[in-house]
Parts: structure tokens; C-alpha cells; sequence
């Protein structure tokens, strides 16, 4: 089978040429995807739901911040937990070691939307069952957030950023992954808020 954008950057991780393959996801995928999810998530809130103007502006923000603190407990707790068995070494590698493994893999930066489609449903249930309407646009921010997470680390790792909050983004994650006084810590990719915050900068 064909192994799309295979390199040396890019390893065979698994032994199916099925597994492998859909392994690999272009940057691409998520604005094409996920930019049209969120307007029409957003759009659905407020037109068929009802959701004021107000209230929308509001839920979508709530709903930004709320992705930012997730990205950072997310990396810093379940991303860098290596569990004892061989299992759960295995887990964390295909959730996170492997980028660590190979940063340059242009592929594996985002997620595979065989993961990535079933998080947008579930989280987006999940809101609007605990905030009714307005979890609409609370997921529409969340969901931006992502969006904005993804090609923000895609451009760190691979952009030649001018913009100074660009590169200093690029080597905030860049000492994350090649200072090992920093390893542990700077745990923030689309931003450094919450590694001020909670220590870890």
C-alpha cells in the first residue's frame, strides 16, 4: 500500500501499511476541516438555538481560554506520563512520544482525524449537555483553540516566523524539546500563560 509523505523524517511507525498510512496527517487537514466545523457550530448556536449575541461572544472566549488550560494539562499530565508497563510505554509513544522521538516529522504534528473527528463530536456534546445552548459556542471557541493550537505548533516547528510572538512562541517550544532544564517544563504551545501561571516556565 501507499505510504503517503513517507521520509526518513517521517518513520514507519506500525507494521500495517493501513495503520501506518493513516498515521500520517497533513497540516493541511485541519483548517479545511475544522475552520468550516467551527463557523457552523457557532452559526447553529446562535441562528437555530437562539443564543444571544452576548452570550455568544462570551461562551465562544470562556470556551478559548478553556482550550488553552486543557492544551497545557493535557501535555504536561498525560502527554509526559510514561506509565511502568510495557503497554502504557506503548501508549504514551503513539500519543506523544513520538513526536518527541521525531519533532521533524511534518505528518505527525497534528491528529489523525480518526481521532481528531470523534473528539469534536464528543467534546461538543458534552458542552452543550452541561451549558445547554451556549455550549454551542463554547465549543466553537474550544474547537478554535485547536484549530489555532495545531498550525500554531505546526509553524514553530517548521515556519521561519518574523513576527517577535511568533518567535518567541518558536523558543518557548523549542527549549521544551531540545534544553533538558526545560523538558519538564514550558508545557504551552499556542501560548505560555498557564506555564506562568502554574510554575513551569
Amino acid at each position: 500500500m501507499y505510504r503517503p509523505w513517507a521520509s526518513d523524517d517521517s518513520p514507519r511507525m506500525f507494521q500495517s501499511d493501513l495503520l501506518d498510512a493513516v498515521s500520517r496527517t497533513h497540516w493541511a487537514f485541519v483548517p479545511i476541516v475544522y475552520v468550516p466545523a467551527v463557523i457552523g457550530v457557532a452559526y447553529w448556536g446562535v441562528a437555530q438555538k437562539g443564543v444571544t449575541a452576548g452570550v455568544a461572544l462570551g461562551a465562544a472566549f470562556a470556551g478559548l481560554v478553556a482550550w488553552t488550560l486543557a492544551e497545557y494539562w493535557l501535555h504536561r499530565t498525560l502527554f509526559h506520563w510514561v506509565p511502568d508497563s510495557a503497554w502504557g510505554r506503548r501508549m504514551h509513544f503513539l500519543i506523544h512520544g513520538v513526536h518527541h522521538e521525531w519533532p521533524n516529522d511534518r505528518y505527525r504534528l497534528v491528529l489523525p482525524p480518526g481521532a481528531s473527528v470523534p473528539l469534536f463530536i464528543g467534546f461538543l456534546a458534552f458542552w452543550v449537555w452541561l451549558l445547554g445552548a451556549a455550549g454551542w459556542l463554547f465549543h466553537a471557541g474550544f474547537a478554535a483553540g485547536y484549530v489555532a493550537y495545531d498550525l500554531i505548533h505546526y509553524y514553530v516547528h517548521h515556519g521561519r516566523p518574523k513576527a517577535r510572538l511568533l518567535r518567541k512562541l518558536q523558543g518557548h517550544h523549542a527549549s521544551h524539546h531540545f534544553n533538558k532544564r526545560f523538558q519538564e517544563k514550558r508545557y504551552g504551545v499556542s501560548s505560555p500563560l498557564w506555564d506562568w501561571v502554574f510554575g513551569t516556565r
